[in-house]
């Protein structure tokens, strides 16, 4: 293995036959029928979205160093560049919902900062079910039937699904203008954090090139997650460095080079503030191996 090669699974969306439109439907059952060699249970990092619900069963899932019980009533949005894996799906059934970035347009702050798994009642879960089910049913028609095939169509019951399944969906009229400013703001700061935080780490760049004012950018962060502009990015930057100590073999120098810190003094002092440890010891207990691989 080289230095530096990612020991977690790289997915790329690849659509089933029938499957042309950004989004497809499948299930706990045909996940396990389609890999027998238990990929799933490795880590893996997709480039698409997955929105996954429990309707039945019991089992665990991992996403980005955190473990998940799984049982009825479970939902799961697992987002592009999220390394995860499904270390027990075997008794779980229920829809797995996967979608390219972009295909689900306009997403609200709700949706963006929506945790990674969450719980829906009874009632809640039917619901998004049957959800899925229209999804399912329009998607078949356009796989049979291309001249009845409306992407736009299939992206808005993609919405729907996502409403209904998220915790505490939104109602007609909670957002008032002031909110959905504040929304906008944070969206277009979000959306800059994941393109430069390996280059830019100070609030200042960003609010320089989104056209806000820093303390504008702080604001609706805060309203947004409950921390400020700085601490969320320092929490993305964090992440990413977790992600590089734990599934590849970059050296610390080489994985302070690659989140854009001078040297891996800085990059070490940094990490230790954020995460209580150094990066060696968190790799020592976070270290994991795998293959590449493609869905």
């Amino acid at each position: 293995m080289k230095s530096g090669h990612p020991t977690v699974r790289q997915l790329h969306y690849s659509p089933a036959v029938g499957s042309p439109h950004g989004v497809e439907v499948l299930s706990f059952a045909a996940l396990r029928s389609m890999d027998v060699q238990r990929h799933r249970a490795l880590p893996q990092r997709p480039d698409f979205h997955v929105l996954a619900l429990v309707g039945s069963g019991t089992g665990h899932h991992e996403a980005d160093f955190r473990s998940y019980p799984l049982k009825e009533g479970s939902a799961m949005w697992i987002r592009p560049g999220m390394v995860h894996r499904w270390s027990d799906i075997e008794e779980c059934g229920g829809p797995l919902v996967l979608f390219r970035p972009g295909f689900l347009p306009d997403l609200t702050t709700k949706e963006a900062t929506a945790p990674t798994c969450w719980h829906l009642g009874p009632t809640h879960l039917g619901l998004a079910l049957y959800a899925v089910e229209h999804l399912v049913r329009e998607h078949d028609t356009a796989a049979r039937t291309p001249h009845l095939a409306a992407p736009a169509l299939l992206s808005h019951l993609l919405a729907a699904l996502v409403l209904r399944a998220l915790p505490h969906s939104p109602t007609p009229g909670d957002s008032p203008r002031s909110d959905q400013e504040a929304e906008n703001v944070f969206r277009a700061y979000q959306a800059a954090v994941e393109e430069h935080c390996t280059d830019w780490h100070q609030v200042a760049d960003y609010a320089s090139a989104l056209g806000y004012g820093v303390r504008t950018l702080t604001r609706a962060t805060r309203a947004a997650t409950g921390m400020g502009a700085k601490a969320y990015l320092d929490q993305r930057i964090l992440l990413e460095a977790k992600r590089l100590l734990a599934h590849t073999d970059m050296p610390v120098n080489g994985c302070a080079r690659r989140l854009g810190f001078r040297d891996a003094g800085n990059f070490t002092t940094f990490f230790r503030r954020q995460a209580a440890v150094t990066p060696a010891a968190w790799r020592t207990a976070y270290g994991t191996a795998g293959a590449t691989g493609r869905m």
